[in-house]
């Protein structure tokens, strides 16, 4: 059997940049245990796995460890192989997921994610995660899957030198830090051992908290954010209440086959 495979780096324009993500179209569903030795094999924070339906595409993410309920930027790399490489003619892409339904739309050289939003709640600092992060923030609090620290500026999210062992143990697919950033609205960063991905390049799904947080707290419905790993990545952002935009761009690195 063989399958096609693609790596896209998504939330970038450079090679190199953004978060890569593998991407592998099927005529038909896999095995899960198929899938989820891809997604293993090919050891990134995620593989998306895509069958036409109808009209629409239903997708599915995996870690090498985990399937997840939702992943951003491997959704923006399946949109841009969708776009580029499976002839579709259509401007706008929708997807059936475990996180409902999702749209991507192509605007000139942007791909724009609409997803639902997450809210973040008040929560108290687990002790974990404390230690894990090993530097106190001034607000905490807790979405759908993950924690969200709130610190004072750009310099604390670049110094912070987690002990993954420590976060791992924290009841959450993840960490994320955020403060205010020097030349956009906001920067993050994301960590997620549980999940079998220590630090994430550019995380999609944890700017569905984010966004309604700076919106909020910016009094700003648009806003630019850039999640601050070794990759960096840049992403456009738009408060929509019970949904979010997120834009990026993304650029292929290889195309190929998977033998099984």
């Amino acid at each position: 059997m063989k399958i096609p495979i693609y790596q896209i780096d998504a939330f970038t324009d450079k090679l190199f940049g953004g978060n890569p993500a593998a991407v592998c179209p099927l005529r038909k569903w896999l095995d899960k245990k198929i899938m989820q030795n891809i997604a293993f094999e090919n050891n990134f924070a995620e593989t998306a796995f895509i069958v036409k339906e109808k009209g629409k595409f239903h997708i599915r993410w995996f870690t090498p460890k985990v399937e997840v309920d939702l992943c951003g930027h491997a959704t923006l790399a399946t949109s841009f192989v969708i776009f580029k490489f499976l002839d579709y003619k259509k401007k706008e892409i929708i997807f059936s997921s475990r996180s409902g339904e999702l749209r991507v739309r192509k605007e000139k050289d942007l791909l724009i994610l609409n997803f639902p939003s997450d809210i973040a709640e008040n929560a108290d600092l687990p002790t974990t995660v404390g230690v894990g992060i090993g530097l106190l923030p001034l607000e905490t609090y807790k979405g759908k899957t993950d924690y969200l620290l709130v610190y004072e500026n750009q310099e604390q999210i670049e110094s912070i030198k987690p002990d993954f062992g420590k976060l791992a143990e924290a009841e959450a697919r993840g960490i994320i830090v955020t403060a205010p950033g020097k030349d956009c609205d906001f920067v993050s960063r994301f960590f997620a051992p549980a999940a079998g991905v220590d630090e994430d390049p550019v995380t999609g799904s944890a700017h569905t908290l984010l966004i309604p947080y700076w919106s909020k707290k910016l009094n700003k419905i648009e806003m630019t954010a850039r999640q601050l790993s070794r990759r960096k990545g840049f992403l456009k952002c738009k408060f929509l209440n019970d949904r979010v935009d997120i834009g990026g761009k993304a650029v292929l690195f290889l195309k190929g086959e998977i033998v099984i």
